[in-house]
């Protein structure tokens, strides 16, 4: 869809009576999202479709932004219909992952999904969708593997880490997650931050998103110990291990992700850059966990 699509789709929308100042947002690697104006409010504009091949159901992300807006984590749903969801703005800065380094906002942030974790269920009023890595890296790997990625050599090897990975994590406690916890879906405004882009959200090991936090902001082993410790209001060594194969689990989904939006999406993001980054990343993980 261009921008002019978007545009013309976005002021047609029932909800608004008089849209202007339409404009894209920057930032999307997954949907197009747009910011109109509308009266003495602003709001925001998800476009995009289900997505089978990263498992996105829009009805799982709008079920889980009602909740995620109930609990008080996420901005209201203003409306959805197919296609769309529209949110109201919410004036705020968006983190860059040394934001989330910084010692002021990291335990902050932490607070921000132990509450996602402990309440967003009880906001619930749906079933939602499961998220197990293992399984969703596994589907990864064989649809690039038909699909002739040219990253297919590599994939093997990635599914045999994955084992390895899979049984240093044990067994896992359940909770609603976020799943997809980049710096770029966390907001400040000042007051509180919020959580948002809830496409990938369902239940999951609460590890998930405490690795994803860490693999995707770079955080040091000091930090992710403090992050655990103060999650957990425990040691954090218990479960350094199975963090330790979360984190290489998440960045490997991460990696797949990009590789499989190399092949698929149409949106303008440099996917094989991003694919090399987390790569790398990825590399530096699995060196750490076998060494742990």
């Amino acid at each position: 869809m261009t921008i002019a699509t978007a545009i013309d789709k976005v002021s047609r929308l029932s909800c608004f009576s008089d849209p202007r100042d339409i404009e894209p947002l920057g930032g999307g690697i997954t949907n197009l999202n747009l910011r109109v104006s509308d009266g003495d409010a602003k709001f925001v504009v998800r476009l995009g479709q289900d997505i089978p091949e990263h498992g996105v159901m829009r009805w799982n992300e709008l079920a889980l932004s009602r909740a995620a807006h109930a609990l008080g984590a996420a901005p209201r749903v203003v409306h959805a219909e197919p296609g769309v969801l529209v949110l109201d703005f919410i004036d705020a800065r968006t983190l860059a992952e040394e934001d989330v380094r910084d010692p002021g906002n990291l335990p902050r942030i932490v607070d921000l999904v132990a509450d996602v974790h402990k309440g967003l269920g009880t906001h619930l009023t749906s079933p939602v969708l499961a998220f197990w890595p293992f399984q969703v890296n596994r589907t990864y790997v064989t649809r690039l593997l038909a699909d002739g990625s040219p990253h297919a050599s590599m994939l093997p090897g990635l599914m045999a880490e994955q084992d390895r990975l899979a049984e240093a994590t044990g067994p896992v406690d359940l909770v609603i997650g976020h799943n997809d916890l980049l710096a770029a879906n966390i907001l400040d405004d000042g007051q509180q931050l919020w959580l948002i882009d809830w496409e990938y959200g369902g239940y999951n090991t609460p590890l998930f998103d405490l690795a994803g936090l860490a693999g995707n902001n770079g955080l040091s082993e000091a930090q992710e110990r403090d992050v655990l410790a103060q999650y957990y209001k425990a040691d954090p060594d218990p479960y350094w291990r199975s963090f330790q194969a979360m984190k290489c689990t998440s960045l490997m989904r991460e990696t797949l992700w990009s590789m499989t939006s190399e092949l698929r999406s149409d949106i303008d993001f440099d996917y094989a850059a991003y694919t090399a980054e987390n790569m790398d990343r990825l590399d530096a993980a699995l060196a750490d966990f076998r060494n742990t």
